[in-house]
């Protein structure tokens, strides 16, 4: 049996799988044309094609496929539990451990370990390898990550995505010295097109609105401290976007030098404070997880404390 249909308000003008899949977090663009070739959206009561234009303010119903048997197993791999009730658990993940299984990464991953924690009160909405997942963040970034127990919270949660409510704050190590001290970076992103593995800037009215809003803490010898605030949340966003302004993260070989740091397993970045409204009381929660070691070792080596 399929899930309970959900409305959705059409945010801005565009095509109808655009709008689906930046609406639903984690639902790729191939997977709204599936849903809308399908049949399961309908905009008053009819269904519509996938290339149909929509107009803000339109209101389509929503009926995503029920999700698949999980075939995950249950790990029982230690968690940084900063925050869990009845609805919603935010964990801070650890530099190395893969948000979801996918190809080269079957088991060890936060969903593993959050079906062993958990139990069977994740939602479903994300289908059959990402349970309860709302948003991710990169096997090499460390810090907050939200998932939602229902079905209920995960629609509230996405939606808070959606309209930039869900307040997500990163601390950087970035190179070179930024021209001002704090900056905002909107440029839209999408696939690379040679590169289906990487994300890029693309030109204005083609992929995806992406904001990051940066900010300076400290500058020395070539490599600044700063924090990110994401108004969206594309995929590498902070990555990408920093690398288009020509301040690409210390550590990043997709982006930046393509010879690793030692001492460092990826990128320099953390999300340290996550800010959200909760899905049931409706009470405006901030959890926040500090700088690791790794983190702060390499300030102090850089002096950028």
């Amino acid at each position: 049996m399929d899930e309970t249909p959900f409305p959705l308000t059409v945010p801005e003008e565009g095509r109808a799988d655009s709008i689906l899949a930046a609406a639903v977090e984690g639902l790729t663009r191939s997977a709204a044309q599936r849903w809308l070739e399908e049949g399961r959206v309908t905009k008053d009561g009819t269904p519509i094609k996938k290339n149909t234009r929509l107009q803000p303010g339109d209101v389509l119903w929503v009926s995503p496929p029920a999700p698949a048997e999980i075939d995950l197993i249950p790990q029982d791999i230690p968690l940084d539990v900063v925050y869990e009730d009845s609805d919603v658990i935010v964990v801070n993940k650890p530099v190395g451990m893969v948000v979801h299984p996918a190809a080269g990464h079957p088991d060890g991953t936060l969903v593993n370990a959050l079906l062993y924690h958990c139990g069977s009160s994740l939602s479903g909405i994300n289908g059959e390898l990402r349970p309860g997942i709302v948003h991710r963040i990169d096997r090499d970034t460390s810090g907050l990550i939200i998932a939602a127990k229902n079905d209920r919270a995960h629609l509230s949660l996405a939606a808070q995505l959606q309209d930039h409510s869900l307040f997500r704050l990163y601390h950087a190590v970035v190179i070179g010295q930024l021209p001002e001290d704090s900056g905002t970076v909107n440029a839209p992103i999408d696939r690379h097109r040679t590169d289906r593995k990487r994300m890029a800037v693309c030109r204005p009215g083609e992929g995806r609105e992406a904001v990051t809003h940066w900010q300076v803490i400290s500058y020395h010898q070539g490599l600044s401290h700063i924090t990110c605030r994401l108004e969206t949340g594309r995929t590498h966003q902070i990555r990408v976007h920093m690398a288009h302004i020509g301040h690409p993260l210390l550590g990043d070989v997709v982006y930046g030098a393509k010879k690793p740091v030692p001492g460092l397993a990826g990128q320099c970045l953390h999300a340290a404070e996550l800010t959200f409204t909760h899905p049931v009381s409706g009470e405006r929660l901030t959890v926040q997880a500090p700088l690791p070691d790794w983190f702060q070792a390499v300030l102090h080596r850089h002096e950028l404390v």
